[in-house]
């Protein structure tokens, strides 16, 4: 008898399922009506995308209306997919790429029997770029660097058909802007924009912040270009500073550097060092990552130069994507000595021409000896100082001297 009602129980229990799958399959979910965008011409393609409820589910009770959006994000270039009860959604779309969106209703509660059901079609919109501004004149190369969470400088490069006398500016926008706001520094190159330097309050990190490059020129305005960022993953550390290298008693090379003032946690750096082996044929080099801001190697014992930089970014672990620094100072062990040269002394140019000088008169007082010698030697010796008078003395002296110096005696003193 138990036997009996208890095969009964489960009978009724089968029936009372299948009669609540045959309710629920009897509901027909209809897609969501009237699917749209707003634009706020603001804010860089922040749709406002909105529809209506099926009116088949209008007079519906004990059910849970829900909708399932579909939308392509084009900056990231991936498909999102999210559920709300509500019937709007606000997105961030790249202005300058098609626009693609669709959604698909749920039910689900008592009036289904608690399954969920999905709508098998949607509502779909599709939306096209304006065409604006002349074709292939958008910025190219659009780049951001966060140099050590200071400054950030944007950069980009002309396209080759941007018309001559064009201008480029650039705008940004993020949530805690009420509208975009245009580049506060722009960096020019031969008085032509090629960058932004963001200067005074920081923009905001894990944040996205939109940018949007557009210009003029003569023959019409250029194409607009977007781009999206958060700055933390635009991150360019300082290099290492004070790099340095001991030796141990058990013959370990201990190197050290310190951290560039830094607002992130040391946690969130990692470094390279680049290991130098300076042998007697070639240099051996190698990459040794390390996560901490010292590195402890064994010492060669062979005649062996080692030299070490290093250089930093942010570890992949808190951020999404980061640059490299510069490297820092070399340093090597062991070290060189250098042996100063010793400095040539100067070439004094006023006892240069004194020398110069001394060594003219000189040579034209040789010169006058030699001269004189040789035509006293040549003359008879009575005759000699006469004829040296007449040649060297003017007329007006010539008696005088020649009375002082007259008589043979006087002559053989002369020339003695």
């Amino acid at each position: 008898m138990a036997a009996r009602s208890d095969s009964l129980r489960l009978l009724m229990l089968i029936f009372i399922t299948w009669r609540g799958s045959m309710r629920c399959c009897a509901i027909t979910v209809d897609p969501p009506e009237d699917l749209h965008a707003v634009l706020d011409p603001g804010r860089f393609g922040h749709l406002e995308i909105t529809w209506r409820s099926p009116s088949s589910l209008m007079n519906l009770t004990n059910c849970h209306l829900q909708y399932q959006l579909e939308y392509f994000n084009t900056y990231k270039n991936k498909r999102e997919v999210l559920r709300t009860p509500q019937r709007t959604y606000s997105a961030q779309f790249d202005l300058s790429k098609d626009v693609q969106a669709r959604v698909f209703t749920i039910l689900n509660g008592a009036c289904t029997n608690n399954t969920m059901i999905k709508s098998k079609d949607y509502n779909e919109m599709v939306l096209h770029p304006p065409r604006t501004g002349i074709q292939d004149t958008e910025a190219k190369e659009f780049i951001c660097v966060y140099y050590n969470m200071e400054n950030l400088e944007c950069s980009w490069r002309r396209s080759v058909k941007t018309p001559a006398g064009a201008q480029q500016r650039l705008y940004f926008w993020h949530k805690s802007l009420k509208q975009a706001v245009e580049c506060p520094s722009y960096v020019l190159s031969g008085g032509v924009r090629k960058g932004c330097t963001f200067m005074g309050k920081p923009l905001p990190a894990f944040t996205d912040i939109y940018f949007c490059v557009n210009g003029s020129s003569p023959e019409g305005p250029l194409k607009p270009t977007f781009f999206s960022l958060q700055v933390q993953n635009q991150v360019k550390a300082s290099a290492p500073d004070k790099l340095s290298l001991q030796t141990s008693s058990d013959k370990q090379l201990e190197l050290r550097w310190e951290n560039p003032a830094w607002k992130l946690s040391v946690q969130c750096l990692e470094w390279e060092v680049r290991h130098h082996r300076v042998g007697a044929e070639k240099i051996h080099s190698k990459p040794i990552h390390t996560e901490s801001p010292r590195l402890t190697l064994p010492l060669s014992s062979s005649n062996e130069r080692n030299c070490f930089k290093v250089r930093s970014r942010v570890s992949l672990h808190c951020v999404d994507h980061s640059f490299w620094s510069d490297w820092s100072h070399e340093a090597c062990h062991p070290v060189l000595k250098t042996i100063e040269a010793t400095p040539e002394p100067e070439l004094n140019f006023a006892s240069f021409y004194i020398y110069i000088a001394v060594a003219i008169i000189a040579t034209l007082v040789v010169s006058l000896c030699v001269w004189a010698t040789v035509n006293m030697m040549k003359s008879p010796p009575e005759k000699t100082v006469d004829s040296l008078i007449a040649k060297l003395l003017p007329k007006k002296l010539r008696p005088g001297v020649s009375k002082i110096f007259s008589g043979k005696k006087t002559c053989n003193d002369v020339i003695i």
